[in-house]
């Protein structure tokens, strides 16, 4: 699997940017064993199709875009880990209140509450970068100090409490405050 370089010096792979300079291969090698269901195409890839089409039907007809919801997919990751709102109210932490309003589509989670989501099922590192995507919100990036040990603790399979530990460990803001 290869990245594309954008002109920042960052590596786009499957739209999880990575610093080639300042993160370990570890996560390019978590990348590249990534199931073929959790692959995209990459976000460069597409644009070059999409700017390639004499019609922009002829991209949309391709069934590249998607109109996937927040909500879809929450209760995706839910069913799939045999999960139920109780659960992700307990390991994420949040309110059950806001964990129903974000899973009924009333309300959007902000960053911090995306992440504690993310936390709370148990999403890997793929799924917790297209669920802070599908949130409206930046993804983790690793150039980014708080963001680096988020990432490092999701690739380690923390829970959210534990992640919160690390993140005052080493001086950030935790998740829940």
């Amino acid at each position: 699997m290869q990245g594309v370089m954008d002109n920042c010096g960052v590596s786009v792979f499957a739209n999880i940017q990575l610093a080639t300079e300042s993160c370990p291969t570890s996560y390019l090698v978590a990348l590249a064993a990534m199931p073929e269901d959790e692959k995209e195409h990459l976000t460069e890839e597409l644009l070059d199709r999409l700017l390639a089409s004499s019609r922009v039907e002829a991209y949309l007809d391709e069934e590249h875009v998607t109109d996937r919801k927040l909500t879809d997919y929450l209760y995706e990751i839910m069913d799939e880990r045999g999960l139920k709102r109780a659960d992700v109210v307990r390991d994420s932490g949040l309110n059950p209140t806001v964990v129903y309003d974000i899973f009924s589509g009333k309300s959007r989670p902000g960053r911090d509450r995306a992440i504690m989501l993310a936390f709370g099922l148990n999403c890997s590192l793929r799924q917790t970068q297209r669920l802070l995507r599908l949130a409206g919100v930046s993804e983790l990036w690793c150039k980014q100090r708080r963001d680096a040990i988020l990432i490092w603790c999701v690739n380690q399979g923390f829970d959210r409490v534990a992640a919160d530990d690390e993140l005052q460990r080493l001086g950030e803001k935790p998740l829940l405050s």
